[in-house]
């Protein structure tokens, strides 16, 4: 086991965090930093030395989604903590970069095995995230450049901006969402905006 990691929590709940605090020590980790929210992280991190990231994805009404690239960004290694479990959620945080997901309806060994495997570079779901995955939702198949677009779209975002967004014509981005409508078996584009509304709220909340 290799012990000492030094970790840095992420997470808008002060009871949850003071839980990991007691869990990580007693494991041998050792917690360098706490964050209730994307700016306070950002100060703390500027100032902390931190291996891995803790990070849940609901931050008093933000998305830590946009979160995973920056600390990336800082060289940490980003292990997502979260009560969600939807095939869409998991795959949106392995596509920005996440290094783990452990949903927190699991127990605490499977939480310090996901740190573990993490802190040795490896990809680790905990048994919900993976049995997710396995569920093949179709969202998770969409590339890069559709799921940024599937994402735009659930934010209200209009085409023309979308397209601007992207740096693309509005007739190409016509044609990545009849590709995205095929996977995801919906009839047309008000359809497809109303599902990527939904499971953007469903992400979200």
């Amino acid at each position: 086991m290799s012990c000492g990691n030094r970790i840095v929590l992420i997470d808008d709940h002060p009871m949850v965090r003071a839980g990991l605090v007691q869990l990580l020590h007693g494991a041998g980790h050792k917690v360098v930093g706490q964050a209730g929210g994307w700016s306070e992280a950002m100060v703390r991190l500027n100032t902390t030395a931190a291996d891995i990231a803790l990070l849940d994805l609901a931050l008093d009404g933000e998305s830590g989604l946009g979160l995973i690239t920056a600390l990336k960004g800082l060289g940490l290694r980003v292990l997502v903590y979260t009560m969600h479990d939807e095939p869409y959620t998991v795959s949106q945080a392995l596509t920005a970069g996440a290094s783990g997901f452990v949903t927190k309806r699991e127990t605490a060994q499977s939480l310090l095995a996901a740190v573990e495997a993490v802190a040795r570079g490896e990809l680790y779901l905990s048994p919900r995230a993976d049995a997710a995955m396995r569920m093949a939702a179709p969202e998770a198949e969409l590339t890069g450049q559709q799921l940024r677009i599937y994402q735009l779209l659930g934010r209200g975002v209009a085409n023309e901006d979308i397209a601007e967004q992207l740096g693309i014509s509005v007739r190409t981005l016509e044609s990545y969402c009849v590709r995205i409508m095929d996977k995801l078996g919906v009839g047309g584009m008000r359809e497809l905006r109303q599902k990527a509304i939904s499971d953007a709220v469903i992400l979200d909340g």
